[in-house]
C-alpha cells in the first residue's frame, strides 16, 4: 500500500498504534472476565523484564523471532511470501544434529560449533531454494510449496527421531546428548567467567549471531547490488528483465537466503539449550516470524524491536498464566493472536487517519515532499 507518510511514521508510529489497539482490545476482554487489565499488564511486564532471569528468557525467545522475522522480510522484499520458516528451521536443526552426532567424538567442540553455524544456514537455504526453484521454473506458487514443505520437513523429523536417530533405550523422540562442550556459551556462564553474577537463563551467544544477521540483512538489502536487484524484482519483474537481470534466478537466490536465516534459528534451540536434536523444537516461531516482519515493516531494526515484543509476550504471558486463575495460557495466546491480527491483516488500518492528521499538521505540500 502506497503512503505519503515519512519513513519514521511508517516504521515507528503506525506499528505502535497497531500494538496499542491490540492491547486495548485485550484489556477489554480481560476486564470482561473480571480481572484488572492494568494489574495484568504490570504482572506481564515484571514477568518479562523484572523478575530474576526474566530478561534472559525474554531475549532467548527474541532470538528465535529475529531469525524467522528476517527470513520472512528478505523474501518480502522480492514480493515472495515465505511461510516455510518452520520447515526450514527444522532442516537447520537436522543439519546441526547430523553433523554433531557424526563428528563430536573426533572433532574438537569449538571447531564443531564453528561448522554447525554455516551448516544450519545451508540446510535451511537448501530447503528454501527448492520452493523458489519451483516458482521460478515451474510456476508453482511459493506460498503453497512452502506450506507443503513444512509438512514434509515435519514428517522427516518424525521418521528420523522416532527411528534411526532416536537414542536407544528410551521412548522420547530425540537423539542422544551431544558430546561435552558442544554448545553455545550462555550469557550467565560468560558473566560468571568474568566474576559477574547473573541469573541463570537460556540466553546464549546465538542472540549475538542474530544481531549480526540483522546487520547483514540491512547491508544486503540496502547496501549491495544484489539487494537492489532483489528489491527491483519485487517492485517489477519486467523492470528487472529490462535491466538485464533474471527474475527466476533472483527468486531462487532470495528464497535460499530466506531459508538460510530461518535455518539458523536452530542454533538457539539446538546448540544453545537442548544440546541434542528433539522433535517440534520450532514451536511455531516460523509462523510468528510473519507477524514480526510485518510489524517491523521488513526492516532489521523494526524486526529486532518487534521480536523483543513477542519475546516479552512469550515470557510475560507465562507469568500471567501462573499468577491468575482466570487468565490461562489460552488467553495469552489470544493476546498474541490479536497483536498478529492488528499487525498483519489490519496492518494498514490506521494509515488513512494518520495521513489525514499528518497532512493537516504539516500541510499537503510538505507532506507530499
Amino acid at each position: 500500500m502506497s503512503t505519503t507518510l515519512p519513513r519514521w511514521i511508517d516504521i515507528g508510529v503506525l506499528p505502535l498504534l497497531n500494538i496499542l489497539a491490540a492491547f486495548i482490545v485485550s484489556g477489554i476482554i480481560i476486564a470482561i472476565i473480571g480481572e484488572n487489565p492494568f494489574t495484568a499488564l504490570g504482572v506481564m511486564l515484571k514477568g518479562a523484564f523484572v523478575y530474576k532471569g526474566a530478561l534472559g528468557y525474554t531475549l532467548f525467545y527474541t532470538t528465535n523471532f529475529i531469525f524467522t522475522g528476517l527470513a520472512v522480510a528478505v523474501a518480502f522484499h522480492a514480493t515472495l511470501f515465505n511461510i516455510g520458516g518452520e520447515g526450514q528451521a527444522m532442516m537447520g536443526g537436522l543439519g546441526i544434529g547430523l553433523l554433531v552426532l557424526a563428528l563430536d567424538a573426533v572433532v574438537p567442540a569449538f571447531l564443531l560449533i564453528m561448522l554447525a553455524i554455516p551448516v544450519s544456514a545451508l540446510m535451511g537455504a537448501a530447503w528454501g531454494a527448492v520452493p523458489g526453484y519451483l516458482q521460478a521454473k515451474r510456476g508453482s506458487h511459493v506460498v503453497i510449496t512452502t506450506i507443503m514443505f513444512n509438512f514434509i520437513a515435519s514428517s522427516i523429523m518424525v521418521w528420523l527421531l522416532a527411528g534411526t536417530l532416536m537414542e536407544q533405550g528410551q521412548m522420547a523422540p530425540e537423539t542422544r546428548d551431544f558430546a561435552e562442550g558442544v554448545g553455545l556459551f550462555k550469557f550467565h556462564e560468560i558473566a560468571g567467567m568474568m566474576g559477574i553474577k547473573v541469573a541463570r537463563s537460556p540466553l546464549n551467544l546465538s542472540f549475538v549471531i542474530a544481531l549480526i544477521a540483522a546487520f547483514g540483512v540491512w547491508v544486503l538489502i540496502w547496501r549491495t547490488r544484489l539487494g537492489y536487484v532483489i528489491r527491483a524484482t519485487g517492485h517489477s519483474e519486467k523492470a528487472a528483465v529490462y535491466a538485464g537481470h533474471s527474475p527466476q534466478r533472483i527468486i531462487i537466490i532470495t528464497m535460499a537466503i530466506s531459508g538460510g536465516l530461518a535455518g539458523m534459528m536452530a542454533l538457539n534451540e539446538i546448540l544453545g539449550v537442548q544440546h541434542k536434536l528433539i522433535l517440534d523444537f520450532t514451536s511455531g516461531f516460523g509462523f510468528t516470524g510473519i507477524a514480526v516482519a510485518l510489524m517491523g515493516r521488513n526492516h532489521p531494526v523494526g524486526i529486532i524491536f518487534a521480536s523483543l515484543l513477542f519475546g516479552a509476550l512469550y515470557q510475560g504471558g507465562a507469568e500471567l498464566d501462573f499468577e491468575f486463575q482466570t487468565i490461562t495460557r489460552e488467553m495469552v495466546l489470544m493476546i498474541q493472536g490479536l497483536i498478529i491480527l492488528f499487525s498483519g491483516a489490519l496492518v494498514y488500518m490506521f494509515n488513512p487517519m494518520v495521513e489525514r492528521l499528518y497532512h493537516r499538521i504539516v500541510g499537503p505540500e510538505k507532506g507530499a515532499a
